[in-house]
């Protein structure tokens, strides 16, 4: 079965470059986001983890833990880290998983039930192990985002998409397209005009269903 949003993930034990974790306890109280890739020692995949070490202060102000995933054996994780840190100038410290028995692929519905990963195998076996998942602290699943193999993800989407979705849990609203931290949000339709007033100070009907204000800073 797929695994769905707001679906709560499977809370398995993970082996990685950091010794055995359980995802649910991992996370805690905490946001978390999950990217994972189908090979070590591959170009794109490279990038994203160096853009995903570069970025460790902006997830720490978010509360938010970082974990990778690769189908490979957490020797040649440890291996890469080094190439990884070489070329984005930055400390790759999260955990990446080894899920050469493809359990997390699977369970988190990246990969079927039955599928086993051939001989001599190359990235593109495992392609479809390109996926962002953001979790909320309830361990359920909040966004997910899948990226064919040429494609690098864009990380200030991540962060984009991370703010949304602490943003509407903390204050009940909803955001815009190309919304940005700091823009106007929408008012959600169950609230009405006086209270939304009440609450914001001023609205604007942009169209009956649609209203917009500004939080309070």
């Amino acid at each position: 079965m797929a695994l769905r949003i707001n679906d709560e993930i499977p809370n398995l034990t993970v082996t990685t470059d950091q010794g055995m974790i359980d995802l649910h306890d991992w996370i805690g109280d905490s946001w978390a986001i999950l990217f994972s890739h189908p090979k070590d020692f591959t170009p794109v995949c490279t990038t994203e983890f160096g853009a995903v070490a570069q970025l460790s202060d902006e997830w720490e102000k978010r509360g938010t833990k970082v974990m990778g995933l690769s189908v490979d054996r957490v020797e040649t994780h440890r291996e890469w880290k080094t190439d990884i840190e070489k070329t984005a100038h930055a400390s790759a410290d999260f955990p990446i998983i080894a899920d050469e028995d493809l359990t997390v692929a699977k369970a988190f519905d990246m990969l079927p039930a039955e599928y086993v990963l051939p001989d001599g195998r190359t990235p593109a076996d495992s392609a479809t192990v390109r996926v962002v998942f953001i979790i909320g602290p309830d361990k359920k699943l909040k966004l997910s985002m899948t990226y064919p193999m040429t494609i690098g993800r864009n990380f200030a989407e991540v962060l984009r998409a991370l703010d949304a979705l602490q943003l509407s849990a903390h204050e009940n609203v909803a955001t815009p397209a190309n919304w940005l931290a700091g823009q106007d949000v929408i008012v959600p339709l169950a609230v009405s005009d006086e209270e939304a007033i009440a609450k914001y100070g001023e609205i604007e009907t942009v169209l009956p269903y649609l209203r917009t204000a500004r939080l309070p800073t």
